[in-house]
């Protein structure tokens, strides 16, 4: 079948675009109009005399969006959404923390108004000490839950109890999608019912079916009814319909979605997932013009190939059978030089740990926390085929060339089909044989073989493993868990 080109909504179709070049185009701060001088001073101090390309359209844009306050009244006035598609290191957070520190400035009272989520822990405490700067002096507080310190202290941070029900001590919460449903769901008085800036970084890994659930309750629970007092809310939002007169008489705080990401998907299906309104596109993601006129797009839809030699399966499981998967892999299945994939830092730490506690495994982790001497002494081991498994991130692996990798493993199936051609691209090297096996969770399974579908790849096979077979490890796995519980406090 051809496909069908997915019809792009105009915003998308006519984006803003962004200049690329960006020291080419830097814009001095003070030329960018409307900007507190408060907040002019605080980017000096930290060396900020220009703007990027990207900072520079953005930042009047958020601000002009709520340049009647942030308590839009009457007239049914509602700013537009905002989509911001720019490449990593193109200045994506200043240009949202700037203006929503600039707009809250003057709040009276604290409530959560801004809310920015982010796939991991790094990243969310990155955009965390970014906002801690310009918020510096300003009254405004920022609180980060990535679950770095323990629930009961996060709720410590949020919210305080007092003889008149619950006072937020956050404005601006900048969170990870799994500690934030958690408090959504479970900290009595943390309310988003005054959010006025939905912020959602990174957003293509963000829309993905794991975190789409994260996106749903933070807008129901924007829209929730307070009642803790009794008293009917005197800005009660309803959630946005057309405007009538009923809903036009009582002021209501919109609620903004502004969207980064390095490449946002331009599949409508998954925008229409967030219900924007009205978004507004910037992008500085396109394609180059030639000198002949003709356009060279930079990802044209070519099928990928992969290595001859290379067999793919995957294999449906869950979350708790994951590490019991690899042990027997490793232990029962005798796997040798084995090269495993985990989408994060964290991930890869805790599972290396995890490993080393049970033990019988010879595995080293490649990761960003390792000095690169150690990195390299480590690669060796692997070649030398004294390290059985090698657990990585994508970030520490693009590209090596590793000899003699046997298996890749993915730990955690990869979101994306270029991370995918990438990781099992690492065996079946140089007309060598290998495989590659996914741990496929459940819920990801049709999303993921899509993905491959779409990709032209076909010959991936299911490999289920019988719970049966994974029985005899559990008790030694359990073991492990304790021990590592113990090392960890």
């Amino acid at each position: 079948s051809s496909q069908v080109q997915p019809f792009l909504p105009q915003w998308l179709a006519q984006p803003k675009r962004v200049q690329k070049r960006i020291k080419d185009n830097l814009c001095p701060i003070r030329n960018v109009p409307g900007i507190h001088p408060l907040l002019l001073k605080k980017l000096q101090m930290n060396g900020i005399e220009s703007f990027f390309p990207v900072q520079a359209e953005v930042i009047p844009a958020i601000l002009q969006s709520a340049s009647n306050g942030y308590l839009m009244g009457r007239g049914g006035y509602r700013p537009k959404d905002i989509c911001v598609s720019a490449p990593t290191g193109s200045g994506k957070t200043l240009s949202f923390v700037i203006p929503i520190v600039q707009v809250l400035l003057d709040r009276v009272v604290c409530h959560v108004r801004a809310l920015v989520v982010l796939p991991t822990k790094e990243l969310a405490q990155q955009v965390s000490k970014v906002f801690n700067v310009y918020t510096d002096g300003t009254g405004l507080k920022v609180v980060l839950i990535t679950g770095q310190k323990s629930f009961a202290k996060e709720q410590e941070m949020l919210v305080q109890k007092k003889v008149t029900g619950y006072c937020s001590l956050a404005d601006i919460v900048v969170a990870t999608p799994g500690r934030l449903t958690d408090h959504i769901n479970q900290t009595p008085g943390f309310s988003l019912t005054q959010l006025r800036f939905l912020i959602v970084d990174e957003a293509d890994r963000m829309i993905d079916d794991m975190h789409q659930n994260c996106l749903n309750q933070i807008v129901k629970a924007a829209f929730q009814v307070e009642n803790d007092s009794g008293c009917k809310m005197l800005f009660q939002r309803t959630k946005p319909g057309p405007i009538t007169a009923a809903s036009s008489c009582s002021p209501q705080i919109p609620l903004q979605k502004l969207l980064f990401s390095a490449t946002l998907t331009q599949d409508p299906e998954k925008l229409q997932q967030l219900d924007l309104f009205q978004p507004r596109l910037f992008t500085s993601v396109y394609s180059e013009k030639n000198r002949d006129g003709t356009e060279t797009e930079q990802d044209t839809n070519n099928k990928y190939t992969l290595p001859e030699g290379l067999s793919q399966c995957y294999v449906p499981c869950d979350l708790n059978s994951k590490p019991l998967l690899l042990l027997y892999f490793m232990l029962k299945m005798k796997f040798t030089r084995v090269l495993c994939f985990t989408n994060s830092r964290e991930a890869s730490h805790r599972l290396f740990l995890l490993v080393q506690a049970f033990g019988g495994v010879t595995v080293a982790e490649f990761s960003s926390r390792l000095p690169p001497n150690e990195r390299q002494r480590t690669m060796k081991e692997f070649e030398q085929g004294k390290i059985q498994l090698l657990i990585s991130t994508d970030a520490t692996a693009r590209g090596i060339d590793v000899k003699g990798v046997n298996y890749v493993i993915n730990y955690d199936a990869p979101q994306f089909i270029r991370t995918y051609i990438h990781r099992v691209g690492r065996t079946a090297r140089a007309g060598e044989a290998g495989v590659a096996f996914s741990l496929v969770l459940r819920i990801q399974e049709r999303r993921f073989l899509r993905m491959l579908r779409d990709a032209g790849i076909q010959d991936i096979k299911k490999h289920p493993v019988k719970g049966n077979s994974l029985k005899p490890l559990v008790q030694q796995y359990e073991g492990a868990l304790c021990k590592l519980e113990k090392t960890v406090k």
